[in-house]
């Protein structure tokens, strides 16, 4: 069997890494270009763009404004790899999206992300629509009667989401179905005593149920899920969570292109590992979900031992 190839919208163009911090500092926009070329030449099928603080580096958004129009037009000299620009607000996304030569870009660019909690979810939605984008819907926050988001911790809620938007998009936007690209959420599997990297799977299996959204696309920021676990089984985790997600419809993730992110082989053993533990991390009746979560955790402890720096 042939195992399904994902599609990486690479993620180094942010201010957590080195690279980027120091590309940011200096106001380079050539480490910019180094950035984006590299995750080009590696085959990512867009480059997010996310410029923003980060705990250690404070970042004012009118110092973002000013710099994407020097730093993007510097990325299209480089790369005609699309951009996703990776930002909560809507002034981001227009500046950005004003810069963009759209003649060097071999797709479209993409909107990262639309949430119900957007305090400018409209105008973000206009955006797309003008500027004819594929979009990132977060489907872990639901939608309140009085307006706003809040999480969601039931699949059925995030199924709901995923409608809603899907609904808006295409009669507010003009967008097809494959110009959307949903992300069920995915928490860190090792703290995860919500059960939110199963909410994350079972959204998925109701959406690809579903005949109406044939087509839609599905991401996660994969560095999430292995965070706080061994530098040495980080790589497997990750990689064991896409063999078990993309069976599902996962077809994209936001992810480090350099350490090779793709699915691990159906019967590896960290796969089953990782099934097992996931599968023990559901709530049986009477329990609660997080007494499962902590069973979960442990289960995951248990993978990472024989990784366990010495």
């Amino acid at each position: 069997m042939t195992q399904k190839k994902i599609k990486i919208i690479g993620d180094q163009i942010n201010n957590a890494y080195g690279r980027a911090r120091k590309a940011w500092e200096a106001r380079d926009t050539s480490g910019y270009q180094f950035l984006a070329t590299m995750q080009a030449d590696k085959g990512a099928s867009a480059i997010d763009l996310n410029i923003d603080g980060t705990a250690k580096l404070s970042v004012r958004m009118d110092e973002m404004l000013a710099f994407l129009p020097v730093v993007i037009p510097a990325i299209q000299e480089a790369t005609d790899v699309p951009i996703c620009f990776d930002n909560p607000s809507v002034d981001y996304h227009r500046v950005g999206l004003e810069a963009l030569d759209r003649s060097k870009c071999r797709d479209k660019p993409i909107l990262n992300s639309l949430a119900a909690s957007r305090t400018h979810l409209h105008e973000m939605i206009e955006i797309v629509r003008d500027y004819d984008m594929r979009c990132i819907v977060m489907a872990s926050e639901r939608f309140l009667p009085e307006g706003g988001g809040a999480q969601c911790f039931n699949p059925d809620d995030s199924y709901q989401t995923v409608l809603q938007f899907v609904e808006m998009l295409v009669t507010k936007a003009n967008r097809t179905i494959d110009d959307i690209i949903i992300d069920p959420g995915l928490a860190p599997v090792g703290a995860d005593t919500y059960g939110l990297v199963n909410i994350g799977l079972d959204t998925m299996k109701l959406v690809t149920a579903d005949p109406t959204l044939a087509g839609i696309h599905f991401s996660v920021g994969l560095t999430n899920f292995a965070w706080g676990t061994p530098k040495g089984v980080r790589d497997l985790l990750e990689q064991a969570y896409l063999t078990i997600a993309s069976e599902i419809g996962l077809d994209m993730a936001l992810a480090n292109i350099e350490r090779e992110p793709q699915p691990l082989p159906a019967d590896h053993e960290i796969v089953a590992q990782l099934r097992q533990a996931l599968e023990d991390g559901r709530a049986q009746d009477g329990e609660s979900v997080e007494d499962a979560g902590f069973r979960q955790a442990t289960l995951i402890m248990d993978i990472c031992r024989p990784f366990t720096e010495e």
